[in-house]
């Protein structure tokens, strides 16, 4: 059965660095915790995979950080509708990269900056999301 609803991924990158990320250009990033927050209503597990791989066509923005930065853990939220900006308006009180992973709506960002694991782990608390092993 295909899982479907958003996903989390919680990303570190271990020093600040400057990276290119398509038409948003150059953005720099703080050495710390990202949080990306997606949608995958044709299958979560498909779409975590993908951002697994190393090998794979650039797409989203999303793809640019991963080729410079790890994925430490996913979360997921099941759900048949999309609520990607629901969850990314959680993290709103965190530092976000402006425009990041957010062209398909209004939101101001989708990904979500914090040095500090322990707010991480309790906003991924309080959000009732599910780690995937």
């Amino acid at each position: 059965m295909i899982m479907k609803g958003s996903y989390l991924l919680i990303i570190l990158s271990d020093q600040d660095k400057k990276i290119k990320i398509g038409k948003l250009g150059i953005v720099f990033f703080k050495k710390g915790y990202y949080i990306y927050v997606g949608s995958a209503l044709n299958g979560i597990e498909q779409r975590v995979n993908r951002h697994l791989r190393k090998n794979k066509k650039i797409f989203w923005h999303i793809d640019y950080l991963l080729k410079q930065a790890k994925i430490i853990n996913v979360y997921y939220k099941e759900s048949n509708q999309r609520q990607e900006c629901i969850i990314a308006g959680y993290f709103t009180d965190l530092k976000s990269i402006i425009g990041f992973g957010c062209s398909d709506c209004k939101c101001k960002s989708h990904l979500f900056y914090t040095n500090d694991k322990n707010i991480l782990m309790q906003k991924l608390k309080t959000l009732k999301v599910y780690p995937i092993s």
